[in-house]
C-alpha cells in the first residue's frame, strides 16, 4: 500500500553466486585506478580466502556487496547499474546506489496477459488495493484496467467506460491515465481519471461498478470557470484528503485542482495555467504528503519542472525545483516516491533531500528524448536497467516500488531492494 512503513526483504546469496560477484565487483573496484582501494580490495580477497565455503555459514548478499563494490562505488557516488543472477540462471540489472540498490524486474506480469489483452500505445497508472492486488491503467484493450495479483498474474480487466471510439480494429481505445483507491468505511473505491476530453473522472467500486461521474459540464455547474469555452479539459490524476474529500486533476486541461468534500461538494480550484508559485504548467500528478504529521498537498507540477506543497485551504507553501519532468508522487513512511518522465525514478527523504535517482543516465536519457521520443516505440533497443518514460509509480506493502512507463505496448517493472 501506498501509506505504511514496512521492512524491506534481505536475500542471501549462495556461495557460488558469492564467487562470481567478488570476481566481477572487485575488477569493477581496480579499473579505478586507485592504489589504495586495489589494496583495500586484495585484502578482503585474502579474507575470502581464508573463510570456508560451506552451507553453514552463508554471506548475506547485501553484507557482501557492502564490503565490495558496491561500498566502493557509493562512497565515490557512482550510482549503480549492476548484473546479479537469480535463481533461473538469468541477468538482472541493478540500479540505485548506497542503502537503496533495487533488482529490476521488467515487464512483470506481461506473460500472463490473456489473448487479446494488451497495454496498446502506453501502460500509464498503478495502484494497490489492500488485498495486495495492482491495478495498472492502459491505452490497450480490453477496457482500460487490467488487474494483476502479488505474483503478477492476471485477474481481471476493469473499466469500459474509459474507452473512446477510434479507426482502429475493434472499434475503441483504452483511456486509463490516472489511478488512485482508497478505503471509505468498509469499502474500497477506484478513482480515475481518463485523458482525453470527451470522457470523466470517475468513481467506481473494486468490480468496476459506477458510483459517480465527472464530466466537463458537471464540473462546469460547480465552478465558473468553465464558463469560458476556451478553456480546455483532460483530465490526469486524483488524489485524497484526510478528512474524506479529494482532488481532481485536469492537468492536461485547464492546469487546474478541482477540490471537493466527503459529500462530493465543490470547495474550490488550485491552480491555474503560468510559471508563479501556485500555478501550474500540466499539474500531472498530485499526493496527500503527510510525513511530517501535518498533512499537505504536493503537486507534481511537471512542465515546470517541479513539486509544489499548499496546505490543506490550498494556500501554497513552498516550491522544489531540480526535477526534470516529475509525473506523479508516492509516499511511504519518510520516503517521497517521483517517477520521472524523463528516464529515472527519484526517491527523497523526509527532508525532501535526494536519496537516490534510480537509472539516472545522461547519455541514455539523450538517446530516450531525440527523435520526437522515438524509442518509446522500439521495444528491441530498451536496455535493462534503464527506463523509458517512467509515468507513475508506487510501493507495495512490502517497499518494492512498482514503474508504469509512458511506452507503447506498455511496461511494468518491479523494483526489489537488495
Amino acid at each position: 500500500m501506498r501509506t505504511a512503513t514496512h521492512r524491506f526483504e534481505v536475500r542471501a546469496c549462495n556461495k557460488n553466486a558469492r564467487t562470481r560477484l567478488f570476481s566481477r565487483h572487485t575488477s569493477l573496484a581496480l579499473n579505478r585506478n586507485s592504489v589504495h582501494n586495489a589494496r583495500s580490495f586484495e585484502l578482503t580477497k585474502q579474507r575470502m580466502r581464508k573463510r570456508p565455503l560451506n552451507s553453514n555459514h552463508p554471506i548475506p548478499r547485501r553484507r557482501f556487496l557492502k564490503t565490495s563494490t558496491s561500498a566502493f562505488l557509493a562512497s565515490a557516488g557512482f550510482p549503480l547499474i549492476l548484473d546479479a543472477t537469480d535463481k533461473a540462471g538469468s541477468r538482472r540489472a541493478r540500479v540505485g546506489s548506497g542503502e537503496y540498490v533495487y533488482e529490476c524486474y521488467h515487464d512483470w506480469g506481461m506473460k500472463s496477459l490473456p489473448a487479446g489483452h494488451h497495454y496498446g500505445g502506453a501502460s500509464h497508472g498503478v495502484a494497490f488495493d489492500a488485498n495486495g492486488l495492482l491495478y495498472v491503467t492502459h491505452h490497450g484493450s480490453p477496457d482500460s484496467i487490467f488487474v494483476f495479483d502479488p505474483k503478477g498474474k492476471f485477474v481481471k480487466s476493469l473499466a469500459p467506460h474509459q474507452r473512446t471510439i477510434e479507426k482502429e480494429p475493434g472499434g475503441t481505445l483504452g483511456r486509463g491515465h490516472g489511478i488512485d483507491i482508497r478505503k471509505e468505511g468498509d469499502q474500497e473505491f477506484i478513482y480515475l481519471a481518463p485523458n482525453h476530453a470527451s470522457l470523466y473522472f470517475s468513481k467506481i467500486t473494486l468490480d468496476g461498478e459506477l458510483v459517480w461521474h465527472r464530466d466537463r459540464n458537471a464540473i462546469k455547474t460547480d465552478c465558473e470557470l468553465f464558463g469560458n469555452p476556451k478553456l480546455r479539459f483532460r483530465p490526469t490524476n486524483t488524489s485524497f484528503r484526510p478528512d474524506g474529500g479529494y482532488y481532481l486533476g485536469d492537468g492536461y486541461g485547464s492546469h487546474y485542482l478541482f477540490e471537493y468534500d466527503m459529500h462530493d461538494k465543490f470547495v474550490r480550484a488550485i491552480g491555474g495555467r503560468g510559471t508563479d508559485k501556485g500555478q501550474f504548467q500540466t499539474p500531472h500528478g498530485q499526493w496527500l504528503d503527510d510525513r511530517d504529521g501535518t498533512p499537505k498537498l504536493v503537486v507534481a507540477d511537471r512542465a515546470n519542472k517541479r513539486l509544489q506543497w499548499f496546505d490543506m485551504n490550498g494556500t501554497h507553501l513552498r516550491t522544489q525545483t531540480g526535477f526534470l519532468f516529475p509525473a506523479d508522487i508516492d509516499t511511504q513512511g519518510d520516503l517521497m516516491l517521483i517517477p520521472d518522465l524523463h528516464a529515472r525514478v527519484t526517491l527523497l527523504d523526509k527532508n525532501n533531500n535526494v536519496i537516490v535517482h534510480l537509472g539516472d543516465d545522461e547519455a541514455w536519457r539523450a538517446q530516450v528524448l531525440s527523435n520526437n521520443f522515438a524509442l518509446r516505440k522500439q521495444r528491441p533497443k530498451w536496455r535493462p536497467g534503464r527506463f523509458v518514460h517512467p509515468h507513475d509509480a508506487c510501493f507495495d506493502q512490502q517497499g518494492n516500488i512498482f514503474v508504469a512507463e509512458w511506452v507503447v505496448s506498455g511496461r511494468l517493472t518491479k523494483l526489489v531492494r537488495v
